[in-house]
């Protein structure tokens, strides 16, 4: 008898597949002070930037990772963006290393999410001071923007 996957056999061909349709979206932005408003204000504009500059639908996240530099201590931007009304969006904040030399008072963002186009086609999100992060990345182009699709908190 042929053993199964559990038992060390052959894992079945679908579940080896990858989908060619799950993406990371990168963004970062800096934060002037560590304020729990600001730092809402920021990773919110964020969020939203990074939705309109790739025509996303909140439908297409399947989740996103923020990290702050140490200096970030207020507020932990997963809180942020909840407020955006991600309520089935899993989030999760965690801490960078202190690194000599590093961008303070920073947030990243990594967005996974379902896309069926290219992944050179993602528009990449760096803002205020986090454009030295990727400078090649920072072009703001906001003639390509487009109104996100995120619910309002409170609504489905």
């Amino acid at each position: 008898m042929a053993k199964s996957w559990v038992d060390g056999g052959p894992l079945p061909v679908e579940s080896c597949a990858v989908s060619n349709r799950i993406r990371a979206l990168r963004g970062a932005t800096t934060v002037d002070r560590d304020v729990p408003e600001h730092i809402d204000e920021r990773v919110q504009e964020l969020i939203r930037e990074m939705l309109a500059r790739n025509a996303l639908d909140e439908s297409q996240l399947i989740s996103l990772l923020f990290s702050a530099t140490p200096d970030v201590r207020s507020r932990n931007p997963a809180t942020s963006a909840r407020a955006l009304g991600l309520h089935d969006v899993p989030l999760l904040g965690l801490q960078e290393m202190g690194i000599d030399g590093m961008l303070g008072l920073c947030v990243r963002v990594m967005m996974h999410l379902e896309w069926d186009r290219p992944r050179g086609e993602l528009r990449h999100v760096f803002l205020h001071g986090a454009g030295v992060l990727r400078p090649d990345l920072a072009d703001p182009d906001p003639a390509a923007r487009v109104e996100p699709n995120v619910s309002e908190p409170g609504q489905s």
